[in-house]
């Protein structure tokens, strides 16, 4: 059984420095928790991604049923966090996705994951959210992870003004 599991944001990294972190941290699983797994940055969209990472023996999983719905991330855009909270938690209470964070939470008690969206910083992102109820669900340990010339653990909660998980 796993003791912990990984969060990570791909924003200004390239995607052979995103992969490396992923391969030192120990990661078999990405899980993809993007609404649309499409990038304009050159390795992260679905099929690239999971090309690049099969390579490097990590499997690749998207569950889009944990992605943030574009009314949520429109919100986040304009900094109406609150909004974005408030689309995002009623979501999460959705069919889609209570069944994709099951899943979710199957993949990571077997084996180590790490969960995967566009935003660097973990505390304005929904994976923290994603994570928090898979901490919740599991009891499993969570870690942020950044890319750049170290890898960086981050043990403490989501800081989102507001945030409720209930």
């Amino acid at each position: 059984m796993q003791q912990s599991f990984y969060t990570i944001g791909y924003e200004g990294s390239q995607v052979e420095a995103f992969v490396t972190t992923l391969r030192r941290t120990g990661v078999k699983t990405l899980i993809d928790v993007r609404d649309l797994p499409l990038s304009r940055k050159r390795g992260f969209s679905k099929s690239a991604l999971a090309a690049n990472l099969e390579a490097s023996g990590i499997a690749y999983v998207h569950l889009k049923g944990l992605g943030d719905p574009k009314p949520g991330r429109d919100a986040a855009r304009a900094g109406e966090y609150a909004e974005f909270r408030r689309i995002f938690g009623r979501h999460m209470k959705s069919e889609f996705a209570q069944r994709d964070l099951t899943r979710a939470a199957e993949l990571i008690r077997a084996e180590p994951c790490c969960l995967m969206c566009f935003e660097q910083d973990h505390c304005n992102c929904h994976r923290s959210i994603v994570a928090d109820h898979l901490v919740r669900q599991t009891g499993l340990q969570l870690h942020h992870l950044s890319i750049d010339s170290s890898i960086r653990h981050y043990d403490q909660r989501p800081h989102l003004p507001g945030l409720s998980f209930a």
